[in-house]
């Protein structure tokens, strides 16, 4: 969900290095919660019809109080509070006062990839830093596209080398049960995406960190995405996959909110997270600020690659499959018409 900092110590290089955040399938827990079954060995999600009566023995999931999750991200992102409120554009286009709390600015440099970079001591009363990061990229918005980068292993490594274990353990199929609870399309957008991953680091000279989230994405009508994830709850450790039980990393905040432009997308990402294991944040602050840029370097080369990069290939793999498709439409009606041609000619002739 891993320069431009040097380290004042050399060890603490080597041993940040090692520690793989979940960088965006991670947020914070909440109270409320809604639950989700799954039967039998079947890796989907069945949601529930209306009661608990018509629930299915198996594993439950929780959703997250999805009011009080949002409510936390749009206080934080003046970005998230403009998609939200229905408006377009991107960090040009917010109304200036819209971003109330004190920050502290780490880093502004226009000619770099990330340009902003600011930092809350504490937030919503945890004493953990809140990191927030300002990106602004050329190219078309396509937030499945900035969630692979995320959730694949393959596409993780290819910024993040300290990812040993990265996947979604349990996807929830039936979306239209999700944004029955979600409500308000106008204000949520609508889920296109939600599931329970898990994500692992290596060994090195720190020991491996394991997280467990649930982690969504919301479309927006103004052409906007939000990424968003919630780590689960201790009580929640029946959904950790079989295997040797690592210290738990904690992300209390998470949101990556993703805004188009005229000539691509502003990104606002929010991360609030302990490494856990009583690392102190002044070592951690500086590692996760290093793992969002190298994650951002990645974005920057895949949506401004041109003529023949793997952006290039995969739209051009999608519109081969849509056309695929037109024509399979086409030969099943060409099909029916024949058919039904037939039926006719057999009735005349009778």
């Amino acid at each position: 969900c891993s320069s431009a900092h040097n380290f004042l110590l050399l060890t603490l290089a080597s041993t940040m290095k090692s520690y793989s955040i979940a960088a965006a399938a991670i947020l914070i827990s909440t109270s409320g919660a809604f639950a989700f079954t799954t039967t039998g060995n079947s890796p989907l999600v069945a949601a529930p019809v209306s009661t608990r009566k018509e629930w299915t023995t198996g594993v439950e999931i929780e959703l997250p109080d999805f009011e009080t999750l949002f409510d936390r991200v749009q206080a934080a992102s003046p970005l998230a509070q403009h998609v939200m409120e229905g408006n377009s554009g991107g960090f040009e286009s917010l109304a200036g006062g819209s971003d109330t709390l004190k920050w502290k600015k780490l880093e502004s440099n226009a000619r770099k990839t990330v340009h902003q970079i600011d930092k809350l001591d504490s937030y919503q009363n945890v004493k953990t830093p809140l990191l927030r990061f300002r990106s602004s990229i050329k190219g078309p918005l396509i937030g499945e596209r900035f969630s692979h980068f995320i959730m694949d292993l393959d596409e993780r490594k290819k910024w993040d080398d300290a990812c040993a274990k990265n996947h979604e353990v349990y996807p929830i199929d039936n979306l239209d049960a999700v944004n029955a609870i979600l409500g308000d399309e106008e204000r949520y957008g609508t889920c296109t995406r939600v599931g329970v991953g898990y994500t692992q680091t290596k060994q090195s000279i720190i020991s491996p960190r394991e997280q467990l989230i649930i982690g969504g994405m919301q479309e927006f009508k103004n052409g906007a995405t939000m990424l968003w994830g919630t780590e689960m709850e201790e009580q929640h450790n029946y959904l950790l996959p079989e295997g040797q039980r690592h210290t738990r990393a904690k992300s209390h905040l998470f949101a990556a909110t993703l805004a188009p432009t005229n000539d691509g997308f502003d990104v606002e990402y929010l991360l609030q997270m302990d490494v856990g294991g009583g690392v102190p944040h002044f070592l951690t602050t500086p590692a996760l600020v290093d793992a969002i840029k190298k994650l951002f370097d990645h974005t920057k080369r895949y949506f401004e690659g041109g003529e023949g990069s793997e952006l290039d290939l995969h739209l051009k793999s999608l519109q081969n499959g849509a056309d695929l498709e037109v024509i399979r439409d086409i030969d099943d009606s060409f099909t029916v018409e024949m058919d039904f041609s037939k039926e006719a000619s057999h009735l005349h002739d009778d």
